[in-house]
């Protein structure tokens, strides 16, 4: 990539605080969508439900089935009772995990820690990068159960409201527990959406991304090549490898829903965009300049102002037009961000059978 030259300070955009959505819709499907065509920056304005127009019989749709833990934990130091909060960010063997401890000063190797009144207690280990702290918990029964009675979904930091709903922040396919954060542009489905677009012949590909809480972290370099991506884990299914290759061998589109779908299929593929069955980690930084390998158009919400997933979409479509659609978003006071409105980045506005 000949690109040397790129600024984060060139993704910025200013963003009124109060298009910033707070709460999920009734209706996950009644979000608005902003369609834009990547060739040539043309804008309409829809309801994402109206989605299914825009896919054609063939086309592969492309979707992270991966679930949110409930990864906030609200507890005690047990030696003086002051409050501390701990994030799961990663499973690492058996009942250590990798955390992020606030305030991190109290958690020291070998303080002791109590959540649910002595329901689950844990141990700081040690201290690793960034700060995260390695955590041994201990328990009785089975962690999962416990964590989804003691934990808070980990909304993203300017989300202010509390989520009524655990659910509302999960897709409706969710299924593999493993993230930190949701595959937001997946929250506007619902699974009578999901059924008329495989009975339209839409091939639905499901992949997993584990979300780490790196998607929130802000670009701190002020060349983007200098900034260094958080590793996360993903998995490829033959049936989803099969499908996407069907639909890239026949001449039809992949469309990825989200960005996490995105850098899932495009770690997997071979040099020539195939897919086989596969895990492993990623640290994929796709910023313009990047030549997509298998991903043809793409769904997805509206990011934050320089952030890598503003980056991502502008390799998609151009940083001209994505900010100019981004601007007129604005105008049209488009809600913003987790539970914000959609904008589907396609190739053409025709509708299926014009």
């Amino acid at each position: 990539m000949e690109n040397t030259e790129l600024k984060t300070s060139d993704f910025y955009f200013d963003l009124p605080e109060e298009l910033i959505a707070q709460d999920p819709l009734e209706d996950r499907s009644s979000s608005r969508m902003l369609l834009l065509n990547k060739n040539t920056g043309e804008i309409e304005h829809h309801v994402f439900r109206e989605v299914i127009d825009y896919l054609h019989p063939g086309d592969c749709l492309v979707l992270n089935n991966t679930k949110v833990i409930p990864a906030r934990l609200m507890g005690v130091k047990e030696d003086t009772g002051a409050s501390i909060e701990v994030l799961l960010l990663k499973r690492k063997e058996n009942d250590v995990w990798e955390t992020l401890v606030k305030p991190g000063k109290k958690a020291r190797p070998g303080a002791k820690l109590s959540f649910g009144d002595g329901l689950l207690t844990a141990e700081v280990l040690e201290v690793v990068e960034e700060g995260n702290r390695l955590i041994q918990f201990h328990y009785e029964g089975i962690f999962e159960e416990v964590l989804d009675k003691l934990g808070e979904m980990p909304l993203p930091p300017y989300i202010t409201h509390k989520l009524q709903d655990k659910n509302r922040y999960q897709t409706v396919y969710a299924k593999y527990e493993g993230s930190a954060a949701a595959p937001t542009a997946g929250l506007h489905f619902t699974k009578e959406l999901l059924a008329k677009i495989e009975a339209k012949g839409i091939d639905i590909a499901y992949v997993t991304l584990h979300v780490g809480l790196g998607t929130f972290r802000p670009v701190k370099v002020d060349n983007i090549l200098e900034h260094h991506m958080h590793s996360e884990y993903y998995q490829v299914s033959q049936e989803a490898a099969d499908k996407i290759n069907k639909a890239k061998d026949s001449g039809h589109r992949v469309i990825c829903v989200g960005t996490t779908s995105c850098r899932t299929i495009e770690s997997a593929a071979d040099e020539n965009g195939r897919l086989q069955e596969c895990c492993d980690n990623t640290e994929i930084f796709i910023y313009p300049g990047y030549k997509f390998k298998v991903l043809d158009v793409l769904i997805t919400n509206f990011h934050l102002p320089e952030s890598t997933l503003v980056m991502l979409v502008s390799a998609l479509a151009g940083k001209e037009q994505v900010l100019h659609a981004y601007e007129e978003a604005i105008q049209e006071k488009y809600r913003f961000f987790s539970f914000g409105d959609a904008m589907f980045i396609t190739d053409s506005f025709t509708k299926d059978g014009e």
